[in-house]
């Protein structure tokens, strides 16, 4: 509907390759990150997964040259440290399935980044366009090579599943559009405890102590750097 409300100017972009490129890194990140749920339990999957704003913060500050006070470094520093809380390297086995949700949040914090990049001359209606008309050729091609045809009860639960996501989209913008980001964002971490509530309930998952304080001083880092970048914004201060 947007596009033919719109038109060819929907269309219109001057970084069709950085679509392209943006497009293949998504793809990855969703491969990694479904298959970091496969063979984890739920909460350590989301919890690891919250180092993805740290690694916004350090892409912003080594590629896009925006500038990051101390104040933002220190909370990143933070924010990793409860990964390694998490992960407990050398006390317990850090296996490469373990490390999966955090290279997942490395593509998805890539894909923040260009979208960044091409926000400046883009319209945010043009960007999720070509995202989503490159990304669904794009998934199918490794789709291909391990196929099979959804029972009625799989569609079911895909058809579940694209709902909840139009949805929470839908509640997302609204949410941003309603107020600042840096308000929106101490919300998002709630996602720990609901997942945790749910793989205890559905799968008998049941998270340690160290999930739960490593959890929280990574998305305590990344609700500080948002309050951060939202103050700089307003005070132009680095």
């Amino acid at each position: 509907p947007w596009v033919i409300s719109i038109g060819a100017r929907s269309f219109r972009t001057r970084h069709l390759k950085l679509h392209c490129v943006r497009s293949f890194i998504s793809l990855v990140a969703m491969t990694l990150w479904f298959t970091s749920l496969t063979y984890l339990p739920l909460a350590d999957a989301v919890a690891l997964n919250f180092t993805m704003p740290l690694f916004v913060t350090m892409g912003a500050a080594l590629v896009l040259s925006e500038k990051v006070g101390m104040r933002r470094w220190s909370a990143t520093a933070i924010g990793f440290v409860g990964t390694l809380v998490i992960l407990r390297p050398g006390i317990s086995d850090v296996s490469w399935f373990t490390l999966l949700p955090i290279v997942a949040a490395v593509f998805m914090a890539t894909s923040v980044l260009i979208v960044k990049h091409v926000s400046r001359h883009d319209q945010p209606g043009t960007i999720v366009l070509y995202m989503n008309l490159l990304l669904t050729p794009l998934s199918l091609i490794p789709a291909l090579f391990v196929w099979q045809t959804p029972s009625l009860w799989a569609l079911t639960l895909l058809l579940g599943l694209g709902l909840l996501a139009a949805v929470s989209n839908v509640l997302l913008a609204r949410s941003f559009a309603a107020t600042d980001a840096s308000a929106v964002q101490p919300f998002d971490y709630l996602r720990l405890p609901f997942v945790a509530l749910f793989g205890y309930w559905f799968f008998a998952e049941v998270p340690s102590g160290w999930i739960w304080l490593g959890g929280a001083m990574i998305a305590g880092a990344a609700v500080y750097i948002a309050r951060r970048e939202a103050v700089v914004a307003k005070q132009g201060e680095g």
